[in-house]
Formats: structure tokens, C-alpha cells, sequence
């Protein structure tokens, strides 16, 4: 994994002012350096001007980018983010066409991807990535995103430049984009975050390419074009055909994604998803003789204070280890201390650029960073309770019900500790509706749908292209600032069309949550770890972070001049410290309750703050 950005501009030479635009460039990509701390480099072109920060994974002395080949005497150039999964495939398919290859990196497979088959080879690429690609031949950049947005891409436009960048803090790197939050941002932070609409970058004329889109940028200006889409149909393989062909395509992406020359090692809670990705890695692993390195995460004082819930039913602590002893790994448990969920959570604002998911952000920038200490890849079970249906509103009567995102209902928490000119300037719930009906609308639609099965898919298209997103941007956030790429077998996008269309009575046969995948499971898992009840990432229950969280929210509000009092009323924040601790009732998702949400108020403060953000209302 790696960082890009660069800038493209058909109104002049930028070769005639090289050294500054290498300079600009060279910035821009400086505060990338965490995504890629192994090598770097500029170029600049006649119309655009790439920088990259490489973070090598396979091929590691030949894989130098932004990468140059010429072909029949026109010049391509990329700069790219990600790990393609089919470069083999991929790489013996050109060479039957005729191209030679001087690496083994994927990088150079998809620039002659590119070159060959055009916008077409978006179409063909099994992976993560996000990548642009100078054109000399059509006289254009070519821009791509990968299929659910797993990495990065965001752009602006200032006067007749596009500038682009796999994180928002490099564009303001170039003269004249500045920080600045207008009524759209500040609908985004309070209303949705830390989910985000699609393609909106939150800052002012910020913007972000959506996944499974191409951007082309040429003379006549620029087209975004949608490359893929899942389709609802009818699911015609039977039950035991369903089980064989999930278990196929879950056992394939793994191993596709087990190849790395770094080390590489999976996360591992216990629970079904990761259990499943770790004894695949294992398995493969001893057939060349080798164990799998697997890691688990925890929280200091845990053990004390856990409480069971019906989104946490029961610890990671207790399961861990029966996997550990069923497959040999070579195992290492992490515990985050108290101290670290509030010490870390201006550095995750600031590797987000953007208020995330608060102490649960931290603790994974901790846990990234120690993981990095001795491995560089790592695989993780992100992204399955959203295409099988694990969450709870998957069954809720309530989200059948409520025309709303199902993991925040309710508003008021977030309103009430407005100022009353903002509240009534911004109107968060007609702002939260709209991107919840334009959302709806885009959902496939399938004919044969029941009226039920209908409206279960609007909820799923919801989880993945909400939810989901948001898991998959803290995860990249989170692990690249500690310079750890994390793949995520489950975002396979032959899976996700697959699953999409089974129907609900097989994904949750005898209401058994995430059967299907149960079931492909059975034979690969123990018994007790395959049935095991869903838990999501765990968080800490020591009472002690509530009140670091609360002790310097009173600090920031104790100043007159602390930028979150311009938005919210000083008394509504001084009675968040006061209040209950609500752990019962999430704020958003399962994890965000009432501490959670200190710590999100403290993460906007940081923005404001740090980024030196301009309101304008």
C-alpha cells in the first residue's frame, strides 16, 4: 500500500516550472509518508505532475513508482495504491498479447493493463486500489477506484487544476485549497458521521471519487463513469450448491490474498469471520512448512469490567485461545491501555483528517502500530456481517419500519448540544433523510422480491455502501498511519455478487445469523468457534476512559476561545459530564455510546483546531 497525488492541468506546461511543481508535489506527498515510509518520488509531466510514497509489499527493490513505460513511442505513467489479487491472471493474459515484463510487481501489471485495454481494465481487476494514470497517447489522466472503496481517492478543483491525493491533508498542501467547512460539511459531521455520503469529502469543494468509478480528465474537462454495480436477480442454486460455492469463493480470496513478500499475519478476535480467515492462512501456511502469525486485541482492566450485551454477548478472551491450540499460530495478545484512547485520539483525527469513531479508532492505531513492529500485511475479517446479514437490523422489526439508517435513528443527542442558530441552519434530519432516499434509490431493483425481501436488500445496499465504507476508511486510516496494509478477503467483489442474491431463508436458515457462512465453514472451524454468536470489535469497558474523555472535554470547554463552542452550546456539552455513560445505546453503529460521543466531540474540537478550519454558514 502506498500514498498518491499529484496534480493536472491542460492550461500550461508544467515542465516549464518544474523545480516548484516537483516541490509542490514533494509536499503533497510528505504528509503521505506514514502510507509509504519506503521509498518516494516525483514526476512531472507536460499537463501533470504525480508523487508517490511506496510502501513495499511485493517486489520490493523493482516496484519504484510513479512508473514509466513507453509503448510504441507514447508515454504512460502511474501512480497507484493497492494490491491487485489476479496479477498472475492478469500478467500471463498481456504477455500472450505480446508485452515483457521487467518486474514482478502488480504495479506494472496494471499500467500494461491499462495501456492494452483501455478504461476497460477497470472491469478486469480483482483488488484494492486506487490508482491514476497519465495517457500521452489519448492525452488524458485516467483515474480508478476499486470496487467498495477500500482505498483512497480524493480530489478538488482550484481554478483550471484538478489535484488529487489518497488522503485530504495533501491537498490543502497545494497553494490556494484551503480548510473550510460550509453547511453540506457540517451537515456530514453532525448528522451522519462518522459515515459519510459517497463522493463528498466533507470539506468545502472537497470531493471524493466513489468506489467501482473511473474518472477520465482531459482537455474538455472531466467524466466520471460508474464501472461496476451489483445486479438482483434470481438465486437459482440450491442449498447445498450455495454452501459449496460460498466456501469456494471465501477459501479462493483468502489465499489470493495470503501472497505478500513481507511478512503477513491475520487478526484474530475469535469470532467466525476472522476465525475463518485465520484457519485458511494456517492451513496454507503448514503446507509449505510455515505457521501463521496471528494477533489478538484487548483493553486493559477488561477482564473486570467487561459486561455482557446483546451487541457484545461475550469476550474475545475466552475464544482466542481455542483457536490459537486448534491451528498452531503464532500467536501474540495486544492490550491497549487506558491511557492511550484519549492520548490517541488527536492523532487519529489527524490521520483521518476527518472525527472518526473515537476511542475505537484509537485503540486501532495502537494496535496497527504495534503489529507494524514485526509484520507489514496483515488480513482481516472487515466486511462480512454486511453481505451475510450479521448486524441486528438485519432482523429489527424497527429498521423494517423506519425510513432511516438503521445504526442512527435517533438525532437528538447530536442536536441537542448545537447552538440554536446552527441547529436551525442546518436542519440535520431533513439532511440525514435526503441522503437516506438517495441512497434508496439507487438500490437494484429485482422483480421477484417479496415485499420483505425487498426492503432487506435496501438495508443491505445500505450496510455496504454506508456502513461498510465507514469500516473499511477507519481500517485504511488507521493502519496506514502506521505504515500496515490490511486486506480484506471478504470485500471480494465475486463474493459480495454472489451473496447479494441468496435469499434471506438460506442466509439465516433456522435463524441462525450468517448461516450460509456457518455452514461453509463447517469442517474448516471447531464446532463451538463456528457457532459462536456474533461480537463486533471489541471496545473498552474500564470506567476510567469515560473519565479521561470527560476531564478534558471540561478542559476544552473551560477555554472561551475552544473552536467547538462556535457550534455547540457550552452548557449542552458541560451536561455531557454530568450524564450517564448510556454504554446501552450507541449513538451510531453498536460501539458509540455516551463516552464514545465525548470523545467524538473532542475529535471535531481537534479538526477545527488543528486544521485551522474556516466556517462559512
Amino acid at each position: 500500500m502506498c500514498g498518491i497525488c499529484g496534480f493536472i492541468n491542460f492550461k500550461t506546461n508544467l515542465v516549464k516550472n518544474d523545480a516548484k511543481n516537483r516541490e509542490t508535489a514533494y509536499a503533497m506527498a510528505k504528509c503521505l509518508r506514514h502510507r509509504g515510509p519506503d521509498s518516494h518520488g516525483e514526476w512531472v509531466g507536460e499537463h501533470t505532475v504525480f508523487a508517490h510514497s511506496r510502501l513495499a509489499v511485493i517486489d520490493v527493490e523493482k516496484g519504484l513508482q510513479p512508473m514509466k513505460r513507453t509503448v510504441a513511442g507514447h508515454e504512460f505513467v502511474i501512480t497507484y495504491n493497492g494490491e491487485l489479487y489476479n496479477t498472475e491472471d492478469l500478467r500471463n493474459d498481456l504477455i500472450s498479447y505480446g508485452y515483457e515484463f521487467t518486474t514482478a510487481s502488480d504495479t506494472e501489471v496494471l499500467l500494461y493493463a491499462y495501456i492494452h485495454y483501455g478504461e476497460k481494465c477497470a472491469e478486469m481487476l480483482n483488488g484494492i486500489y486506487a490508482f491514476a494514470i497519465w495517457d500521452s497517447m489519448r492525452q488524458r489522466v485516467f483515474a480508478c477506484r476499486d470496487r467498495f472503496g477500500v482505498k483512497p481517492f480524493f480530489y478538488t478543483v482550484k481554478d483550471d487544476v484538478t489535484i488529487f491525493a489518497s488522503e485530504i491533508k495533501a491537498l490543502f498542501k497545494y497553494s490556494g485549497v484551503e480548510p473550510a467547512l460550509d453547511r453540506t460539511g457540517l451537515c456530514e459531521l453532525f448528522a451522519l458521521s462518522p459515515a459519510r455520503t459517497g463522493g463528498v469529502g466533507v470539506f468545502k469543494d472537497v470531493f471524493e471519487l466513489r468506489p467501482a468509478r473511473y474518472m477520465i480528465i482531459n482537455r474538455g474537462g472531466m467524466k466520471i463513469k460508474k464501472y461496476w454495480s451489483l445486479e438482483s436477480r434470481a438465486h437459482t442454486d440450491d442449498y447445498e450448491e450455495t454452501i459449496r460455492r460460498v466456501r469456494s469463493l471465501v477459501y479462493d480470496s483468502v489465499t489470493r490474498q495470503l501472497v505478500s513478500d513481507v511478512p503477513i499475519a491475520t487478526f484474530l478476535s475469535g469470532g467466525l469471520d476472522s476465525s475463518i480467515i485465520s484457519a485458511i492462512g494456517a492451513i496454507e501456511k503448514a503446507k509449505n512448512g510455515e505457521r501463521l502469525s496471528t494477533y489478538s486485541f484487548d483493553y486493559e482492566g477488561n477482564n473486570k469490567y467487561f459486561k455482557a450485551s446483546s451487541f457484545q454477548p461475550d469476550s474475545d478472551s475466552v475464544w482466542v485461545p481455542r483457536m490459537v491450540e486448534a491451528f498452531d499460530t503464532d500467536h501474540t495478545y495486544l492490550v491497549c491501555p487506558n491511557s492511550a484512547l484519549t492520548e490517541l485520539l488527536e492523532e487519529t483525527l489527524k490521520a483521518k483528517d476527518l472525527p472518526g469513531m473515537a476511542d475505537v479508532d484509537a485503540s486501532l492505531l495502537y494496535f496497527c502500530r504495534e503489529v507494524k513492529k514485526n509484520h507489514t500485511v496483515v488480513l482481516s475479517g472487515e466486511c462480512s456481517d454486511e453481505i451475510f446479514g450479521g448486524y441486528p437490523w438485519f432482523r429489527d422489526k424497527k429498521a423494517f419500519e423506519t425510513p432511516a439508517f438503521p445504526w442512527c435513528y435517533d438525532l437528538s443527542l447530536r442536536k441537542n448540544i448545537l447552538r440554536q442558530s446552527v441547529k436551525d441552519e442546518l436542519d440535520l434530519d431533513a439532511y440525514s433523510r435526503m441522503r437516506y432516499d438517495e441512497s434508496i434509490a439507487e438500490v437494484p431493483v429485482f422483480d421477484g422480491d417479496s415485499a420483505e425481501e425487498k426492503r432487506r436488500r435496501e438495508i443491505s445496499y445500505l450496510n455496504i455502501n454506508w456502513f461498510m465504507t465507514n469500516l473499511l476508511d477507519r481500517k485504511d486510516r488507521m493502519s496506514m498511519a502506521s505504515g500496515l496494509e490490511v486486506r480484506v478477503p471478504f470485500c471480494d467483489h465475486r463474493l459480495v455478487e454472489y451473496v447479494w442474491n441468496i435469499p434471506w431463508e438460506m442466509k439465516n436458515k433456522n435463524n441462525v445469523s450468517k448461516n450460509i457462512l456457518r455452514e461453509a465453514a463447517r469442517g474448516i472451524l471447531p464446532e463451538d468457534v463456528r457457532l459462536r454468536r456474533k461480537s463486533p470489535y471489541p471496545k473498552t469497558h474500564n470506567p476510567r476512559y469515560e473519565e479521561a474523555a470527560k476531564e478534558l472535554l471540561d478542559s476544552v470547554i473551560s477555554d472561551p476561545n475552544a473552536p467547538i463552542l462556535s457550534l455547540c452550546d457550552k452548557e449542552k456539552l458541560r451536561s455531557l459530564l454530568n450524564g450517564s455513560s448510556d454504554y446501552g445505546k450507541p449513538f451510531f453503529g453498536q460501539l458509540m455510546a455516551g463516552p464514545q460521543f465525548i470523545g467524538y466531540i473532542l475529535q471535531v474540537n481537534y479538526l477545527l483546531k488543528d486544521y485551522h478550519v474556516k466556517i462559512t454558514l
